[in-house]
């Protein structure tokens, strides 16, 4: 589902991305998804289904932007609402140990939270969120692309395709497509990729769009830091493929080791939106 300016999580013009019944009806499935992330037209202003309802008391302020980096400390304010809420059940300790949120739950949190803080600030025509299907998360390997729109065009001119990992120990918790769950079409997109990980469908994904799209792992707490949020982001992940055995999640925490600095999520945008074109760039964030 896209999340545009009309606050749709769901319903938006006719050639924006839709959920796919069978997404393997050709084989142009992953160059036709693509395409439409690199050009999308305006949302239907008309279109109001399925949108979360903002707080009645955060519409009595709704920004006016109007320079191409006012939605920046926007952004920012929505990465603190998605994270301190995040944080609250990832530190959170059952006394009776019966409360273990699966790696899906904590994802949709983050989301959500994101997703509602966003709409509430009106910034969604200036930067928005396209979340993922169940088969589009295997096959491409993200959660949910964001996007630096340009205007007035409304075209992708930055997209941030963003992968969520989990500590290792949660991630055996639960599976998030139980056997009994998978639809054919979700069979046939862990068949269709069962041959990469997660990590390299992702990187295989931001390269074929190009330069401009940048691949970011979201760590929702890591092996030393396990309340924390961190982020490694990268337009130049493909440099790696055939220089390691894979690229996994171990491989992507590495890049933090002997790091003297850490970007903000508003220093994160910053740089992305100010270096030259096609140039290769790699950035560690520390989100919370």
């Amino acid at each position: 589902m896209e999340v545009s300016s009309n606050g749709s999580n769901g319903s938006s013009s006719s050639s924006s991305i839709k959920p796919l019944a069978n997404p393997f009806v050709n084989s142009k499935l992953l160059s036709s998804f693509r395409a439409s992330l690199q050009k999308r037209p305006p949302p239907d202003p008309s279109s109001t289904e399925g949108s979360p309802k903002p707080n009645i008391f955060a519409t009595l302020w709704r920004p006016n932007l109007t320079n191409t980096d006012d939605f920046i400390p926007l952004y920012s304010d929505c990465i603190a609402k998605a994270c301190s809420r995040t944080q609250e059940y990832l530190l959170f300790k059952d006394p009776e140990d019966k409360f273990h949120p699966t790696p899906e739950v904590l994802t949709q949190i983050f989301l959500m939270t994101y997703i509602g803080q966003s709409l509430s600030l009106n910034m969604t025509d200036h930067f928005n969120c396209t979340v993922m299907t169940p088969e589009q998360r295997i096959l491409l390997g993200a959660d949910w692309v964001w996007a630096v729109l340009e205007r007035p065009t409304k075209n992708p001119r930055i997209q941030i395709a963003v992968r969520v990992l989990h500590l290792p120990d949660r991630e055996g918790i639960a599976e998030d497509y139980p056997p009994e769950g998978r639809t054919e079409s979700l069979q046939m997109a862990q068949q269709e990729s069962s041959n990469k990980t997660v990590c390299e469908r992702m990187v295989d994904f931001c390269a074929s769009i190009g330069k401009d799209c940048y691949a970011l792992f979201l760590f929702l707490g890591r092996k030393n830091d396990t309340g924390k949020i961190y982020g490694v982001l990268s337009n130049n992940f493909q440099a790696a493929v055939g220089k390691v055995d894979k690229i996994d999640r171990d491989l992507i925490e590495n890049f933090f080791k002997g790091s003297r600095y850490l970007h903000t999520p508003t220093g994160m945008l910053q740089t992305i939106t100010t270096k030259k074109d096609e140039e290769p760039l790699t950035v560690l964030i520390k989100f919370n």
